[in-house]
């Protein structure tokens, strides 16, 4: 008599599990299991080198003006200051752009690694502190006023905190220096890191109070009801979200572990219902397809979508935290260095499945003519750009200088446009909303680049008429609700959420947000923004939605009553 399935798994499947261990037990597990050379070499990496190039560069600016001054300036003439001034100009015209794009890149590594996180840790615990005096159920106006509030004196007190760490190593950066010898090279290197230090805490100064206000500015999120009309739908969408997909027939998932469904077969049986309730026009899956971003994890999504082909043709996806930032999902503790190409294999095997999938239906942008530009696949194929891609994904590193960089061509390729069916159609808008991280245990973190949203105005300018699906991973408000985890509320809603949301609220009346990520049923408005959060059908909820709209008779979208498709709990 055996006495345990192996289906059912055990402790082992468990490790990594955010429903069996507390975010205090996994940072205990992390500390332990860390590699504490790697670690600190990935400090240098994400931290330290980017510092010095930010707080380096004013210094080497200043230096290099000195010194070309110096040998031409002997006798202080107009001709020798016009020759300065255009030497200058040809330098900042040949190099300028090159030395602005590397402090930018390293500026926001820091941001990313250390800044964001920082002030969503800061903002949620001071929320949860204050929120759990309101009991379980708290009146909804008086949460919003404590979440108001919450943020603005989050927002204050990391001002406070970065204010003084600035007067510490500043109060001013450093500029003029000169270096002779060993010594002055180590005190060099030091007034650098110092220059990056003080930049950053300057921009958390102003940057934490000015986010705070714009959270509370940009609206109070609100739960809207269920649309009840009697209008028919238009256009039937499936939304999907967080279908994590592993590649073994039975492999657990990181965040529930052997509490989630075994294999994939619920993915299957959202296919298989969706067909029997009747086709959509789309179906959208905005994000987590995969647990790890494994090939083998890729390979199983497109088998399930090749044995339903009339769905496949109506699919469109888009990147998730998990498809692109888990390093190791058996191990919290595992990171990458800043320089390993794994970030960059996870993102191709992500634009490869895409390409794969929609690549004859979605456009890129054209940042030239700053308008919708050709298909995905069209782009790919132009000027060596997939080939460059698959040369990296088979050596890990670009195959000459020339090739682009597969961090060029992520960017570039988002936001992924599917035009309306005409002048007053419904449009789709594919955005990439993750932040870039080298561990696992900091995976979950959103930002959605200015740069990406104001294409995606673009896009939608050309058709002004047209109504718009605005699609992206990451919820951009909390949810009106005080009982989450501290655990779920660390670094998973967009960094810049409000920003967002005060973008595209000029847009309310013709467009509605998709988002997946947090596993959670919800329809809700801010400032009057619409969003549809999906659930996941296979992470545990057993159904999901197909979302109805329709175009109304003042250019706007409407919310039909959706249909709800339950799934067979069957395993």
């Amino acid at each position: 008599m055996s006495f345990a399935d192996p289906r059912d798994g055990d402790i082992e499947d468990d490790a990594s599990s955010t429903s069996r261990h507390s975010l205090l037990s996994h940072a205990g597990t992390m500390l332990l299991d860390t590699s504490l050379p790697k670690l600190a070499l990935a400090l240098v990496q994400a931290l330290v080198i980017p510092g010095l190039v930010l707080g380096g560069a004013p210094i080497l600016a200043v230096w290099f003006v000195q010194q070309v001054w110096a040998r031409m300036s002997g006798e202080a003439t107009l001709l020798s200051l016009l020759a300065f001034l255009a030497l200058d100009a040809v330098l900042i015209w040949r190099f300028g752009p090159r030395l602005f794009r590397m402090v930018e890149r390293d500026f926001w590594t820091l941001n990313a690694a250390l800044v964001q996180p920082l002030f969503m840790a800061m903002r949620e615990a001071v929320r949860q502190a204050l929120e759990a005096r309101l009991g379980k159920a708290p009146e909804a106006a008086r949460l919003a006023r404590v979440r108001r509030r919450a943020g603005l004196l989050a927002g204050a007190v990391i001002a406070v905190l970065a204010a003084l760490l600035a007067l510490a190593v500043g109060p001013l950066p450093h500029v003029f220096e000169t270096a002779h010898g060993t010594a002055g090279l180590l005190r060099l290197a030091g007034d650098a890191l110092g220059n990056g230090i003080w930049a950053i805490a300057a921009y958390l100064a102003i940057a934490a109070p000015a986010w705070s206000i714009g959270e509370a500015l940009a609206g109070t999120p609100r739960d809207l009801p269920r649309p009840d009309g009697t209008m028919a739908a238009t256009w039937r969408v499936a939304h999907l979200s967080d279908i994590h997909l592993v590649g073994e027939p039975h492999g657990f998932r990181l965040e529930c572990g052997r509490d989630g469904p075994r294999g994939n077969a619920r993915f299957d049986a959202a296919l298989a219902a969706l067909e029997h309730a009747g086709l959509p026009d789309l179906v959208l899956i905005t994000g987590d397809i995969t647990d790890a971003g494994r090939n083998a994890e890729w390979i199983a999504f497109q088998a399930a979508m090749a044995r339903h082909p009339v769905l496949r043709a109506r699919t469109l996806i888009l990147p998730g935290n998990h498809d692109v930032n888990i390093v190791d999902r058996a191990s919290p503790a595992r990171l990458e260095l800043p320089s390993s190409p794994g970030p960059w294999l996870r993102r191709l095997r992500c634009l490869s499945a895409m390409a794969a999938l929609q690549g004859g239906r979605v456009h890129v942008m054209d940042a030239r003519r700053r308008a919708v530009g050709p298909t995905l696949s069209a782009w790919l194929a132009e000027e060596g750009r997939g080939a460059a891609m698959a040369a990296f994904l088979d050596a890990g590193r670009r195959p000459s200088r020339r090739a682009p960089h597969p961090r060029a061509v992520w960017t570039a390729a988002f936001p992924m446009v599917l035009p309306p069916a005409g002048s007053e159609g419904l449009g789709v808008l594919l955005l990439d909303s993750n932040a870039q991280t080298h561990f696992s245990f900091t995976n979950a973190l959103g930002i959605l680049a200015a740069q990406e949203l104001r294409a995606a105005e673009r896009a939608m300018a050309q058709w002004p008429r047209a109504r718009w699906l605005v699609c992206l991973h990451h919820h951009v408000v909390e949810y009106p609700r005080a009982d989450v985890k501290l655990a779920d509320r660390i670094a998973t809603a967009l960094t810049n959420g409000s920003w967002v949301v005060s973008r595209l609220r000029r847009h309310a009346a013709r467009i509605v947000v998709l988002h997946g990520h947090r596993h959670t049923d919800w329809m809700g408005e801010a400032g009057g923004l619409r969003i549809l959060s999906a659930p996941s059908p296979v992470m545990g909820a057993g159904y999901f939605w197909v979302q109805g709209f329709a175009p109304g008779a003042a250019g706007d979208l409407v919310l039909c009553p959706p249909e709800r498709v339950p799934l067979d709990q069957g395993e």
